[in-house]
């Protein structure tokens, strides 16, 4: 089990929770939301001290798809550094612009994972494979 600090930056921020015992990320809570004609800032009021050598990967929730939201940055990265809020933008995935998340809704959900260290070895010419470098659609519908 890995043990991570949190912090609740803003008085009604919620602890995250896991909704089930086997998820793999647990849940995020709204505790503020600013809405402008484009997007609708979510700001959970937590903080966290993820350790070295880990990451914490903010994803939307499935939920989203009942709002007319999406994630503007697909996945959020939160760097074992960072002590600030975490906090989501959405972008309107509609004209309508409704329904969206409002303060106290579980709006995302995070994962934090061991972050690997990649050294890179420079080649003249990658070993082939049978896909190649067949790309977007390559290998059918």
């Amino acid at each position: 089990m890995l043990r991570v600090q949190v912090q609740r930056v803003l008085p009604n921020a919620v602890l995250p929770v896991y909704a089930h015992g086997s998820d793999a990320c647990f849940d995020l809570t709204a505790a503020t939301v600013e809405t402008t004609t484009d997007f609708v800032y979510i700001d959970t009021g937590l903080a966290f001290a993820i350790p070295d050598g880990y990451v914490g990967l903010v994803f939307a929730r499935s939920s989203v798809t009942k709002t007319a939201l999406t994630l503007a940055n697909s996945v959020g990265v939160i760097d074992a550094s960072y002590r600030g809020t975490v906090q989501l933008r959405f972008r309107f995935a509609n004209q309508s612009h409704f329904p969206i998340y409002n303060v106290g809704d579980r709006c995302g959900q995070m994962l934090i994972i061991p972050r690997p260290v990649v050294e890179f070895d420079v080649v003249d010419v990658l070993n082939t494979t049978a896909r190649g470098d067949g790309g977007f659609g390559s290998t059918g519908q």
